[in-house]
């Protein structure tokens, strides 16, 4: 087995912290930390395992070379250096995805195409026949990273953005990112024996994300393939490697100890959220209703509320305000001993929920830079004011 692998699983901002520690706690070694991405040392079993088992990571790569580029023919040189008989055969299929920022490239499409020619002439010139270029599922996927006139080539483990679960069936016009909603789960450091609850679950994402966490079922147990299992070469895939890996991360599925609730105002996103639900195996471990956030009970006990509330793209501006008073005065209200946690990218409107936060992470929602807020809604013994009143 190959070891000491060099390789950086990519993440969103925000979730860096998450995703060190899931590398930690599967024995990654020499792990840096960067923007988006963690580079980390290990095994193929590592490989495998960070694809597999962490809920935080978008896509795993193995980076093969870096080199200095400047324009079209440099990197097509470039390129070209590199023995791609190592990694597939002529008769192979490859895909190209590229990214490049504060460079002489402004078009990552044409990047992409100039790598494909480079290895497909290496091909042509050698043997005659060149390998197909097919976007779904290639034998190879090849991720081309410049930044300024810095490139990195880099093998990718993974395939589709590991975001695709497998479970979600449909979804609302806003779905919340799976990765994402793992992040959230796991930054509220919920304890997955205490309520868990989603007042405005929408597609239902923090509910599934929550629930498999509690129950250990792995990010990938859904998914059918990954890019590593056609590779060939150095890093061929070794399939009985893989199977251990499965079999030993179903045996470590738990039943569910906590309780975990769910909540729209919206019909259709019920409907949805519950389809979904039942994708994932998990729907009749989930209470699910009907119901406006104010018209809400908090259950017996204590937990953890995470809500996604809209933001305001769609809503006129006193509509959105008047939503965030609401949910302020309902926690303050109805949830007193949980930890309230609530990402937004409307500043203006979290104001309007009239509580302190006790924690602010900024997190990226798509493109949208928002604020991961916990409220500590203290029972009893601490002071809770709402628009600058005390509540009893």
């Amino acid at each position: 087995m190959k070891d000491n692998i060099k390789m950086v699983a990519k993440t969103l901002s925000g979730l860096e912290d998450v995703l060190v520690t899931e590398l930690e706690n599967l024995g990654a070694t020499e792990i840096v930390k960067a923007n988006r991405a963690v580079a980390f040392e290990g095994s193929m079993k590592t490989l495998y395992e960070v694809n597999y088992l962490c809920r935080v990571v978008l896509r795993v790569l193995i980076p093969i070379t870096t080199f200095k580029v400047n324009d079209q023919q440099e990197l097509y040189d470039e390129i070209g250096k590199i023995d791609w008989s190592s990694y597939i055969a002529e008769n192979d299929t490859i895909a190209v995805d590229s990214v490049a920022n504060a460079s002489a490239f402004t078009n990552s499409m044409f990047v992409s195409m100039k790598v494909k020619d480079a290895i497909v002439d290496q091909f042509r010139n050698k043997t005659g026949v060149r390998p197909s270029v097919y976007t779904e599922d290639p034998d190879l996927r090849i991720n081309i990273h410049i930044y300024k006139d810095d490139c990195t080539v880099s093998l990718d483990s993974s395939g589709s953005s590991l975001h695709k679960r497998g479970y979600r069936l449909e979804s609302n016009k806003a779905p919340l990112n799976e990765v994402l909603g793992a992040g959230l789960v796991l930054l509220s450091g919920w304890d997955k024996e205490s309520n868990f609850i989603d007042p405005m679950c929408g597609s239902g994402t923090l509910l599934t994300e929550a629930c498999m966490y509690a129950k250990n079922i792995p990010p990938g147990y859904f998914r059918k393939t990954y890019s590593f299992m056609y590779w060939k070469g150095e890093y061929e895939y070794d399939e009985n490697l893989w199977n251990e890996i499965v079999a030993e991360a179903e045996k470590n599925i738990i039943p569910l100890k906590a309780n975990i609730y769910g909540s729209d105002n919206a019909k259709a996103s019920v409907a949805i959220a519950k389809s979904n639900l039942k994708s994932a195996g998990i729907r009749e471990e989930v209470t699910i209703q009907n119901l406006l956030f104010q018209d809400t009970t908090a259950p017996e006990g204590t937990g953890v509320v995470i809500m996604n509330p809209p933001y305001g793209e769609r809503m006129d501006k006193d509509d959105v305000e008047v939503l965030y008073k609401n949910i302020g005065d309902t926690l303050k209200t109805k949830y007193q001993g949980y930890d309230a946690w609530l990402i937004s990218s409307n500043s203006e409107a979290i104001k309007k929920i009239g509580l302190k936060a006790s924690k602010k992470i900024v997190i990226y929602n798509g493109p949208l830079e928002c604020r991961f807020l916990k409220y500590e809604m203290y029972r009893g013994t601490k002071r809770v004011f709402v628009d600058g009143e005390e509540v009893k």
